[in-house]
């Protein structure tokens, strides 16, 4: 495999509809030959630095992890937030108006019946998870990058009240939360597990498969990690021609592969 293969799974298209009027772009990625196990919600990067539903991680997770463990993948852009699945409706409310987004997100998966309901958060989505992930939907958080810039200790007070596992991956070189500082900041939240990753920075490129090994780890237990690099059934290549001066690539069809070695 290579970081643009993209394993079976039944995609669908999905418009989330939010409490305040919009509709919201988004994907749901299932197992092609079986019921999920888990359900992974991702919440992207900052939308005015280039953040969307297709940032590396999470494209990644929806091309592979419905796949290799059985989880169900949901995107989705924010509102106004552009890929080249389409723009959401609205505009960039600086963490304020998106906690429809994600209550729309959160409302979607429940109304699918999807399984054991995670958030996982990238940097800007980090915040929105602690601010308003805590669901009775939801079974827990992963935040990946937090700055912990728009949330606060409310939030994290209110995380530790409700005794949910939450999981913060904290990059070594990160730009703004280093995991030093990171564990003293989530001291306030008992359950908080704080990894520090080794050599990463905040956009883990080059560490995704770190990534999608701890977030299997968490929603699919029984599935062994890390993940194979090596897939011998059908695959499609994405086109990464739309984002090729960013760490994001667009879903495209490219015909099978099979084989192939992931770098």
């Amino acid at each position: 495999m290579r970081g643009t293969s993209v394993l079976p799974a039944r995609r669908t298209p999905i418009t989330l509809h939010t409490a305040d009027g919009l509709e919201l772009v988004g994907e749901l990625a299932l197992p092609e030959d079986r019921e999920p196990v888990a359900t992974m919600i991702c919440l992207h990067p900052l939308p005015t630095h280039g953040g969307m539903m297709d940032s590396h991680v999470f494209r990644k997770a929806s091309y592979r992890l419905p796949a290799l463990a059985g989880i169900a993948v949901l995107r989705f852009n924010t509102r106004g937030t552009t890929s080249v699945q389409g723009t959401s409706e609205g505009e960039f409310d600086n963490a304020r108006g998106e906690k429809y987004d994600v209550a729309a997100a959160i409302e979607l998966a429940d109304f699918e019946d999807l399984p054991n309901i995670w958030i996982v958060g990238w940097s800007f989505g980090t915040d929105l998870t602690l601010k308003y992930g805590l669901d009775s939907e939801v079974q827990g958080a992963i935040l990946l990058s937090p700055p912990l810039r728009y949330s606060d200790t409310a939030d994290l007070d209110a995380w530790a009240e409700s005794e949910k596992p939450l999981v913060a991956l904290v990059p070594e070189h990160d730009d703004y939360l280093r995991p030093a500082e990171a564990r003293e900041r989530f001291e306030r939240v008992p359950q908080a597990e704080v990894i520090g990753v080794d050599g990463a920075k905040h956009l883990w490129v080059g560490d995704t498969e770190r990534v999608l090994d701890e977030i299997v780890a968490r929603l699919a237990p029984d599935v062994a990690v890390p993940l194979p690099k090596v897939w011998d059934g059908p695959m499609e290549r994405a086109d990464v021609s739309a984002y090729r001066d960013r760490t994001v690539a667009a879903f495209g069809d490219a015909g099978p592969h099979s084989g192939d070695q992931l770098p």
